[in-house]
């Protein structure tokens, strides 16, 4: 009983450590697409980024021979790259070529709570209706940001909807690879997701060469791109999907508490992008209210949860 403990306190740690580096991570993808965007065709910098990734995650299981996922592995790994391959690329780099990377972020702090929903659905846990209280005055307090954010009539652009459709299905992606994660490793769920996802998201980056061919451009928006490649949609999973398969969403998703905070220190430092008071409280309140909704979630059967900690203590 006493190992068993040790066993989940160090999973938890580690998955902590990993959850930190994947949070630090992500921080500056919304900055980085809002260079990249600024040149570069949105279309591909969203799919694009999946493309160069996609041959660095062949690369990769090339060199660790990794086995082939089982049928409904694949299945999951299909949820897996809609949200995070697909969904989330896409949806941001459309709203970030008109809006700012730091009204972004604002947006995106509701993530950890999409992302706690998808978990308790996904693993058919029963929380409390303050959960339920929590997220939705989240989503509230979001929605109110993006109503009265200075805009004269009021109304919510499409840019606003392209961020929520970014989130929920980001939500989607983490929960779903983080669950799979504990089988095949955060390494594994996000490379094997992105060699899935290729046959799709390679003709769509030829066709937006095509449509649209890019010129030389800058230093500075290839770097952008060169960072959403490398580091957001490749890298950054790795740590991100191992520390969820390790510490578990319920606890290392609170991680995600410190990114939009993040973020918009870095579209102040790197961007020069004005952060309104507004902002920060809408920030704050939707942190709080993520808060509310990590504390009052129920923990998985004790079965259940103590295989997932076993297991994914022997994947990467």
């Amino acid at each position: 009983m006493k190992a068993d403990s040790n066993v989940i306190v160090g999973n938890r740690v580690t998955g902590s450590a990993f959850g930190g580096l994947g949070v630090l991570a992500f921080s500056l993808s919304l900055p980085a697409t809002q260079v990249a965007v600024a040149e570069l065709d949105p279309w591909l910098v969203a799919f694009g980024r999946a493309v160069g990734a996609g041959l660095l995650a062949w690369a990769y299981l090339r060199l660790v021979r990794a086995p082939r996922p089982t049928a409904g592995q694949w299945r999951r790994l299909a949820v897996v790259a809609a949200g995070v391959v697909f969904g989330f690329p896409l949806f941001t780099s459309l709203a970030l070529t008109t809006q700012t990377a730091a009204h972004g972020a604002v947006v995106i702090a509701v993530l950890p709570a999409v992302t706690a929903v998808f978990a308790v659905l996904r693993v058919g846990e029963r929380p409390p209706p303050r959960f339920w209280a929590a997220s939705g005055a989240g989503l509230a307090a979001v929605l109110v940001f993006l109503g009265t954010s200075g805009r004269a009539s009021g109304a919510v652009e499409p840019a606003d909807l392209f961020l929520l459709a970014a989130v929920v299905l980001c939500g989607l992606g983490y929960a779903e690879g983080g669950a799979l994660a504990r089988e095949l490793g955060g390494a594994r769920t996000i490379c094997w997701a992105l060699i899935l996802s290729l046959p799709a998201t390679a003709p769509v980056t030829a066709v937006a060469v095509l449509a649209r061919p890019p010129d030389a451009g800058t230093t500075t928006a290839w770097l952008g791109f060169g960072y959403v490649t490398v580091v957001s949609m490749f890298l950054g999973f790795f740590a991100w999907y191992a520390g969820l398969a390790r510490g578990g969403v319920a606890h290392v998703g609170q991680i995600q508490l410190a990114q939009p905070v993040l973020t918009l220190g870095w579209a102040a430092l790197l961007l020069d992008e004005p952060v309104t008071l507004p902002a920060v409280g809408a920030a704050l309140l939707v942190l709080a209210c993520v808060v509310v909704t990590q504390r009052a979630r129920t923990h998985a059967p004790a079965t259940a949860a103590g295989t997932s900690l076993r297991t994914s203590s022997t994947t990467g």
